[in-house]
């Protein structure tokens, strides 16, 4: 749960959130729809009428792409896969899948169910028109309701990733390849090839004089061209971590602290006065746990002279930990999904170092400037 999230509670388990964002986008399409859709579409209608079902129609799209994406997260519960939450935000929604799936027909299974919900939409919403032909407010918010989800079926089966279409494409690349990070990349690609022909049908559109419409399709490619970019990056990391242990880029200095000092010493000694924000909890040279910065912000500052950092801590058999002979890229998936940015390295029920965010970093930079050093040899 980030800071802009809003909590609306959880279905089978998943937590689903709105992002601010979402506001922004409800109120335009709601304005959208009462200035202009339902006014040309029914015209006898009276302005609260208008707003009204507008508002309704906004809410019940939102409920229709939360209706997809639990399309997605039901088929990865399925294959055991974790889902964290699911994000209504401006441009739709997202669920937060916590792994990628173990293969190809995984993949496609988890990528088509959203545009399946979509497609069941539509029709469900079309065949409930004639009942609906007497109450004009109750027929229009169905007609529209059957128009967009068949848009959005359609839309997400562009071929380009991280489009369902995309996604779809990526399993197939993936079961002929072999490769999921190949088929990764060539998906992301033509994601950003359809991203870029957003833009540029956005942009005629906006020369063309539809400013509003023209914009939101420019912004759309925008978002999807940084989507598909950003997986293209994953794949390159991947690629260069690939073969690299914890054990290279783990941090054998970690920090210890007693169980019995309080947290108040903690932060005026340790955190403040060197910087550190991560610490291993022992006591007679046992590890007990792990106390972080997060942690003590959790406790009333009132409290941190009277509580001991034994009491605030993450006791040691609830914290994720890592092999040293585990894959570097794998384990930093892993502390991505845990949502923890350290992770202690555990070999033989003993903590042999500290692997972090910052330490993976440094030593990503160490690769690359290695193998930059490299690049300019051969040249």
């Amino acid at each position: 749960m980030t800071k802009h999230n809003i909590p609306l509670g959880k279905i089978l388990g998943i937590e689903i959130c709105l992002d601010y964002s979402w506001f922004v986008i409800f109120a335009l399409l709601t304005w959208m729809l009462a200035d202009s859709y339902y006014p040309d579409e029914f015209k006898d209608w009276s302005t609260l009428t208008y707003w009204v079902t507008g508002a309704v129609t906004a809410t019940m799209l939102f409920v229709s792409v939360l209706l997809h994406e639990l399309g997605h997260s039901v088929v990865a519960l399925r294959y055991r896969i974790p889902v964290r939450s699911i994000t209504l935000f401006l441009f739709g929604g997202v669920a937060q899948i916590g792994a990628e799936p173990p293969s190809a027909v995984a993949e496609f299974f988890i990528a088509i169910a959203g545009p399946i919900v979509s497609l069941a939409l539509a029709v469900f919403f079309y065949a409930l028109e004639p009942a609906l032909s007497g109450v004009e407010p109750l027929l229009g918010v169905a007609k529209y309701l059957a128009y967009i989800n068949m848009a959005l079926f359609l839309f997400n089966l562009i071929p380009g990733y991280p489009l369902d279409g995309g996604r779809v494409f990526r399993a197939i690349v993936w079961a002929i390849t072999g490769s999921m990070n190949r088929s990764t990349a060539i998906a992301a690609n033509v994601g950003r090839f359809f991203a870029f022909l957003l833009i540029f049908a956005g942009t005629l559109q906006i020369f063309n004089g539809n400013l509003g419409g023209g914009l939101w399709i420019v912004l759309i490619g925008w978002f999807l061209d940084n989507a598909a970019s950003v997986q293209l990056q994953q794949v390159a990391l991947g690629g260069l971590l690939a073969g690299k242990r914890v054990a290279q880029a783990m941090n054998t200095h970690y920090a210890t602290v007693p169980s019995d000092l309080t947290l108040q010493q903690l932060v005026d000694e340790r955190i403040l006065g060197n910087g550190q924000r991560c610490f291993l909890v022992e006591r007679d040279d046992k590890p007990l746990g792990m106390i972080t910065l997060h942690r003590v912000k959790e406790v009333p500052r009132q409290e941190w002279a009277t509580t001991k950092v034994g009491q605030a801590m993450l006791p040691i058999d609830q914290l994720k930990s890592v092999d040293p002979d585990m894959e570097l890229w794998p384990a930093l998936q892993n502390m991505d999904r845990a949502g923890v940015n350290q992770m202690p390295v555990v070999q033989a029920q003993r903590v042999v170092g500290m692997l972090s965010r910052d330490d993976a970093i440094t030593y990503l930079r160490s690769l690359q400037e290695l193998d930059s050093v490299r690049a300019d040899k051969r040249a």
